[in-house]
């Protein structure tokens, strides 16, 4: 499985509102996006490769069930993670979440 789909099956593991960059028309939708690699050398090359991202959770739900859902699919898809920001965005009415990640 390649690191996209392991991203993709994380996500889809807990809900299919999810989009890549794109942001939803929805009161509920993560989206996610890759922002970089993390690369091990050695012997003068690349021995080992990952890809780091970010997931973004907004909902309307002060408490929603998606937050340690996500979590424990990430874990479960070997997938290294944080919860980095936890924000009220008082304009939308959005509380919005923020997990990065790392995907080998």
């Amino acid at each position: 499985m390649t690191w996209y789909e392991t991203i993709i099956a994380a996500h889809t593991a807990v809900t299919d509102a999810v989009s890549h960059t794109a942001r939803l028309k929805s009161e509920r939708y993560f989206v996610w996006q890759e922002d970089g690699s993390n690369a091990l050398s050695a012997d003068n090359g690349h021995a080992e490769g990952a890809v780091t991202g970010t997931t973004d959770l907004f909902t309307k739900l002060e408490f929603d069930p998606w937050v340690g859902a996500l979590g424990e699919s990430l874990s479960a898809h070997g997938i290294a993670w944080a919860l980095s920001s936890v924000q009220y965005e008082e304009d939308t009415g959005f509380y919005h979440y923020e997990w990065a990640w790392e995907v080998a």
